[in-house]
């Protein structure tokens, strides 16, 4: 299965630290999955104004192209002013709603306190809902005391936490199999 890391921002790194992470989970799961880190900020995004997608630059045209033809997701987002950035919206605006149907997702999300993990149930997950993707029901949150001053990933629960939510995403990876068999 093909499995897209998103990293829904163009600013900071501790989102792609956690994907990175994940991917070296998946990694060691006994089945083979193919997996690609997407970050948002090597990309020249536009603003989606709801134009039929060819009429959007190269780089929108292979970020649609990259969600759309992927079989499952892992979602990293900051928490900026407490909700998700706006470049990660507008590119879940420019897909349409049928691209990730029962699609395997789960999310990792970073912010600046403990609270905003709430972000990730009021916003990143209804519009998951909307497109009907499979959402894992265990998310990992962290926050700036889960780093280094480095930005790298000091904190053992929180790596623990994302080798169990790697375990249950590939149970779902497993449960969207038998669903495409049953089309």
């Amino acid at each position: 299965m093909k499995i897209l890391l998103l990293n829904g921002t163009i600013v900071g790194k501790k989102t792609r630290v956690l994907l990175e992470e994940i991917d070296k989970d998946i990694s060691q799961l006994p089945q083979k999955h193919e997996t690609k880190i997407v970050d948002l900020e090597n990309y020249e995004m536009q603003f989606v104004d709801g134009r039929p997608a060819d009429q959007y630059n190269d780089d929108m045209q292979t970020l649609i192209k990259e969600i759309e033809e992927a079989d499952a997701y892992v979602i990293a987002t900051p928490i900026f002013q407490g909700s998700i950035p706006g470049t990660l919206k507008n590119l879940f605006d420019a897909v349409s709603p049928l691209a990730m149907r029962y699609k395997p997702v789960s999310i990792v999300a970073n912010g600046g306190t403990l609270q905003h993990h709430l972000v990730i149930e009021n916003q990143l997950k209804p519009i998951l809902d909307y497109f009907r993707c499979m959402v894992t029901p265990n998310y990992v949150y962290t926050h700036t005391n889960h780093f280094s001053t480095q930005g790298e990933l000091i904190d053992e629960d929180v790596r623990s936490r994302l080798k169990e939510m790697t375990k249950v995403f590939n149970q779902y990876l497993q449960m969207s199999k038998s669903l495409e068999t049953d089309k």
